[in-house]
């Protein structure tokens, strides 16, 4: 019999820092239901990061904004049933660190203690620094999130690319450096320019993820469904479609709607029958003459 799969070996921070060092790219995907994480944490990604956008996947919400902390909670506990080797990480929802330091720590204890989540995904800026660094010295590692942040597209003004100025590019170094000044052990770069990405990832001491911010960090996140082509009303400009499910899924659905009104689905091999002894002991029970009728025909 062959050997089964080699689980890969655990994924920690420590083990981040080492590939930044030796310039291996760092895998991290959004990830909310219990499958993907059994895939792809037998497949070695590095992070498992169970992210609000899946309440929109899977829950339909319009935004992120919209969903709520014991959705993203429920997401979170299914994907810890799935790994074992990847890094589990939380996306905090809408305000659900922003009000106070204390509502901060204890909203990430809840996700550690209750999904047995490992670290920490805060998006913001560095007047959401305070609230993060509480977060750490309660001892739970935080990955910040600069450039797009979904929970504030009104004041951004929708989902427009950011750092394509100086100025900005500026005012998000500064947002990233505050938010490693507060312990935050990785900076993620949402639709960043690229040179955003590079400059961070050439100072920093920890390692840059981008998603949408080009090349040039020390890795990259993405949205397992926009891989595969799941959130019809939108597709990102920087995710790349490896596989279209939608035509795949509606071709079955297609075919198991049209055999079920053919009477085709299901056949005898998908069904359990009584032996024809049993089938008789029944019938005459029931009074059922049909079925009676139908046996004395067989044995004809």
């Amino acid at each position: 019999m062959a050997d089964a799969p080699k689980r890969p070996r655990k994924v920690t921070i420590r083990s981040l820092q080492k590939k930044m060092r030796e310039g291996e790219q760092i895998v991290q995907m959004a990830i909310y239901d219990y499958r993907s994480a059994v895939i792809a944490d037998r497949l070695g990604i590095d992070i498992l990061c169970v992210s609000d956008t899946g309440g929109m996947i899977l829950f339909g919400h319009k935004s992120t904004v919209t969903v709520t902390f014991d959705e993203v909670m429920m997401m979170a506990k299914a994907i810890d049933r799935g790994s074992q080797s990847g890094l589990r990480m939380v996306d905090m929802p809408y305000w659900s660190f922003h009000v106070s330091q204390e509502q901060a720590v204890a909203n990430a204890g809840r996700f550690v203690h209750e999904a047995n989540a490992e670290v920490m995904k805060c998006e913001g800026n560095i007047h959401h620094v305070p609230n993060i660094e509480a977060i750490v010295k309660a001892g739970i590692p935080v990955q910040g999130h600069i450039g797009i942040t979904p929970m504030r597209m009104p004041q951004l003004g929708g989902f427009i690319a950011q750092g394509k100025t100086a100025d900005r590019a500026r005012e998000l170094v500064d947002d990233a450096v505050a938010m490693v000044e507060a312990g935050c052990f990785s900076i993620m770069t949402e639709v960043t320019s690229q040179e955003v990405t590079e400059y961070l990832a050439q100072t920093l001491p920890v390692p840059v993820i981008s998603l949408g911010g080009g090349q040039g960090g020390h890795g990259v996140h993405i949205i397992t469904s926009d891989l595969m082509h799941l959130y019809e009303e939108h597709t990102p400009r920087h995710s790349k479609i490896y596989t279209d499910l939608i035509p795949i899924m509606e071709d079955v659905f297609i075919r198991y709607r049209d055999e079920v009104r053919d009477k085709v689905y299901p056949g005898p091999e998908h069904s359990v029958f009584m032996s024809d002894e049993e089938a008789e002991r029944f019938a005459r029970a029931m009074h059922w003459d049909w079925k009676l009728e139908q046996l004395e025909a067989k044995r004809s």
